[in-house]
């Protein structure tokens, strides 16, 4: 029987946000649950579901395409005020692009009316003209530990931050948030946005060592370490998709959002 709780996973809009396999974050968490005895539960989120978000222990929101995030948005309108409940309650997030984007106060296509967010993370994405599309990588720090984060983005959005939010990295490779201030992604208190793909987590045990740790830490109210385990094809990955990223850094390879097929978030 192990000594944890079991965690309970939302995981929202998988049929419509899962187009660069960002599924793979939920698969991560949990399959290094099982690897150490941690039982967990999913719950998948849908469009006119309308749970208790308070009562998870981690809420995934992943990327997708404006059609499909205009899709989202109406919807979200109905989850809002129990997003920003969760939030002030602690409760852990990780939003992937468009999930990042909807968390924020609004999302501004390049054609078309805005799409009003949950106002939990303090910024504002516009559609921009380029897309940035390559191998990145940001310095994320929490707490007193600094960690290199891989992945890769693939968005045109450019994105602010308000006051209320901090970044959630500092670039090292690629555009971030929007190709000039260096900021990648939103963090408040355990919300986690990010713009990389990837998925990210697989390539980047730390942080989804660290999600998990956050949330059992809030589910048995105390300190938690967790078993260490053999990372060793992880970091290999992690490795690779770094030097992809440092290979390509100070090099733009955004294209025209025209050339694309339909623009995405």
């Amino acid at each position: 029987m192990s000594e944890f709780p079991t965690l309970r996973f939302a995981h929202l809009y998988p049929a419509l946000l899962n187009v660069a396999g960002d599924g793979g974050n939920l698969m991560a968490l949990r399959r290094r649950s099982a690897w150490r005895g941690i039982p967990t539960e999913t719950v998948d989120v849908g469009i006119g579901h309308h749970p208790d978000f308070t009562q998870f222990d981690i809420v995934l929101f992943h990327g997708g395409q404006d059609v499909e995030m205009g899709i989202v948005a109406s919807d979200l309108r109905h989850k809002a005020s129990s997003f920003r409940e969760a939030a002030d309650a602690r409760i852990t997030m990780l939003a992937v692009c468009a999930g990042l984007q909807l968390l924020g106060h609004r999302y501004i296509p390049p054609s078309g009316p805005a799409l009003d967010g949950a106002a939990v993370l303090d910024l504002e994405t516009r559609g921009g003209p380029q897309r940035f599309m390559q191998h990145a990588a940001c310095d994320v720090t929490f707490g007193e530990d600094t960690q290199t984060v891989v992945g890769f983005e693939n968005h045109s959005g450019v994105t602010d931050l308000g006051p209320g939010a901090r970044p959630f990295g500092r670039v090292v490779a690629g555009a971030g948030n929007n190709g000039h201030d260096q900021t990648e992604g939103a963090i408040r208190d355990r919300v986690f946005a990010t713009y990389l793909h990837g998925p990210v987590l697989p390539k980047n045990p730390w942080l989804a060592d660290l999600l998990l740790t956050l949330a059992l830490e809030r589910a048995v109210g105390g300190p938690v370490t967790l078993d260490p385990l053999d990372d060793a094809i992880e970091e290999r990955n992690h490795s690779v998709a770094l030097q992809k990223a440092l290979r390509n850094r100070g090099q733009r390879t955004a294209i025209e959002p025209a050339r694309l097929g339909r623009s995405g978030s």
